[in-house]
């Protein structure tokens, strides 16, 4: 058994990690369109294989490349080794250190980077990092922001620390460098197992082997079992390759060096001509059926077991000092959303004054009742600028929890946190100049009254976004259900048709029409009180015909149903909430298992 390396990030000692498979085989259910009657007549559906009786080795010290030509297997199997693809849905035996693969210790020593970066868009290199660290390490500012600078160094990001990560086609870094900044995310807790998908994907062949030399000098300097997909690597970039692992139809047909798989087909005959690549030569001369794959060595001698563990996950931090962390950096990437902090800032201010002067003083009761209603309609009807936010944050909390980065509640804490003082920014935006302008009653407390209903309106409109956000699969199809829905809620708010109108089988909407409770807390606060019973709406013939108390009675309200329309609002609030925190806990969950 070999002594542990001292760890150049950490200062620790490092266990090495060997990975291997035996006889790995993984299928995907065809498309039901593919589906046949088998001779008993049973309903079945083909499976596809896309990995068979794969037996492969990766050693810590050396850089193994999954080759291949495309679809023939090389993502599938990396996310088999990394735990993405749970042990339990393949065929064959996954050993780590000659014991079998236990997901969820072995993503506490791993790290894994998807060939698709997620990161946001809008925070710096250096922040990004330093969040990574202060969630998965649990470390202070000071410590985070050492091992942040070391990291930044090593990677050769130093000169654009300060720069945003920035959109596809936008303004920010490069490929290159964002790439760069996804390992280092990963390599932020220092695994002992770094494994990466097409890191090299789209970047031109300076970027390319600038990767690759970092993961180079990583895999040696610090011993670290190193795993990568690469399709068809130029010359400098496999003189820097270990071991290779080509497959091709998920059958493996070479592994070992570069020098061993020149040897084989010199040995079989083939003539490879000076100055071209070997790999390519394999891959695109011969029949892959030529090559057969013959299996390396194994040194029991260079095996440790992975340290026994407790199963459940342990945070580095606590739920408070994680939600602050999570609310810090959701807080920056809000203010920094230009279209959604000043646009909505700007669009509640315009709306607040161009409404107020439209019923500037117009006491007429279908027109302040209709005021209501409009100004609900706008504040309900502007809820979706959150979306893209929320699904964007879904694929990184998706990512960092599977790691054990943070727990689910935190991150809807966080989320809920941070909105409270951006929609009351926005609500007082709208309520200041509107209700003044409009006339309403006079009063300060009625006047507080209405922004706190168009303040949790806000909220309540954020949160069912929010719930949405957890439950759709993308963008267009979460934004048609939620202004399939908000139609729904206005039409059963008992506005357009009175609640007695509704038939049975739909009244459930109305009493969860996100319409309804605001609509009739803007009524009571108008109407209701001492002053407002007394209001005179409808004169005839010199005499009231209809005032604030008869209004409220023919509506079938009553005053204190002002309170407590409040309370269903923060029930409605809360409520989504919790359902979008039962989504994502049930997603991330079904991810880890």
């Amino acid at each position: 058994m070999e002594p542990p390396v001292s760890s150049p990030v950490s200062g620790g000692p490092r266990t090495r990690y060997q990975i291997e498979t035996k006889s790995l085989s993984y299928s995907l259910p065809a498309n039901s369109g593919s589906s046949i009657w088998n001779c008993n007549g049973f309903h079945q559906t083909p499976s596809r294989p896309i990995l068979r009786d794969v037996s492969c080795e990766a050693r810590p010290g050396e850089l193994l490349a999954i080759v291949g030509p495309s679809g023939a297997g090389k993502t599938t199997l990396l996310s088999v080794l990394a735990g993405v693809i749970h042990p339990n849905r393949i065929s064959g035996e996954i050993l780590i250190n000659g014991f079998h693969m236990d997901v969820s210790k072995f993503r506490r020593v791993s790290g894994y980077v998807s060939q698709e970066d997620t990161l946001f868009p809008l925070l710096t290199v250096k922040e990004s990092l330093l969040y990574s660290a202060r969630l998965r390490l649990g470390l202070k500012e000071f410590d985070s922001m050492a091992l942040v600078h070391d990291l930044l160094k090593n990677l050769g990001l130093d000169h654009v620390a300060e720069m945003r990560i920035g959109s596809q086609g936008g303004a920010g870094i490069s490929g290159g460098e964002k790439r760069r900044v996804s390992i280092g995310i990963e390599l932020v807790h220092n695994p002992s197992v770094l494994l990466l998908d097409e890191p090299t994907s789209g970047l031109d062949s300076v970027s390319a082997l600038h990767i690759i030399s970092i993961l180079k000098s990583m895999a040696v300097i610090q011993c670290k079992t190193m795993v990568l997909t690469i399709h068809q690597p130029g010359f400098r970039i496999l003189e820097l390759i270990d071991k290779l692992l080509l497959i091709s139809g998920g059958i493996v047909r070479h592994q070992g060096s570069v020098e061993m798989l020149e040897k084989r087909l010199i040995d079989a005959g083939h003539y490879i001509p000076h100055h071209v690549n070997v790999l390519e030569f394999a891959m695109d001369s011969l029949p892959m059926s030529s090559l057969s794959s013959d299996h390396c060595s194994r040194n029991p001698q260079e095996q440790q077991p992975i340290k026994a563990k407790d199963n459940r996950i342990l945070y580095p931090n606590s739920r408070c000092r994680e939600t602050s962390i999570l609310a810090e950096r959701f807080f920056k990437n809000i203010l920094r959303t230009r279209q959604l902090f000043t646009a909505r800032m700007i669009q509640s201010a315009i709306v607040g004054l161009g409404l107020g002067t439209i019923f500037m003083n117009v006491h007429n009761l279908q027109a302040r009742v209709g005021f209501f209603a409009f100004s609900l309609t706008f504040i309900l009807s502007s809820t979706t600028e959150g979306l893209p936010i929320f699904l964007q944050e879904r694929r990184i909390l998706m990512k960092e929890t599977s790691r054990g980065a943070y727990r689910v509640s935190s991150y809807v804490a966080a989320n809920a946190l941070v909105f409270l003082p951006f929609l009351l920014t926005v609500a007082l935006l709208y309520s200041i100049p509107v209700y003044w302008l409009v006339g309403l009653r006079k009063e300060m407390d009625c006047f507080l009254y209405f922004s706190l209903v168009v303040w949790m309106v806000m909220l309540m409109a954020n949160s069912f976004v929010a719930f949405f956000s957890a439950l759709v699969p993308n963008f267009i199809m979460g934004n048609s259900l939620i202004a399939g829905f908000m139609g729904s809620f206005f039409l059963f708010s008992g506005y357009f048709i009175s609640r007695d109108s509704i038939p049975k089988y739909w009244i459930f909407m109305h009493y969860l029409s996100l319409f309804k409770y605001p609509f009739e807390a803007f009524l009571i606060n108008e109407y209701g009180g001492a002053v407002g019973r007394r209001e005179c709406m409808v004169f005839q013939g010199g005499v009231c015909a209809l005032d604030g108390s008869m209004f409220l009675r023919q509506q079938g309200l009553k005053e204190f149903e002002k309170w407590r329309n409040l309370g269903v609002m923060m029930v409605f609030i809360c409520g989504y909430r919790i359902l979008s925190l039962l989504i994502l806990w049930f997603r991330c969950y079904m991810l880890r298992r």
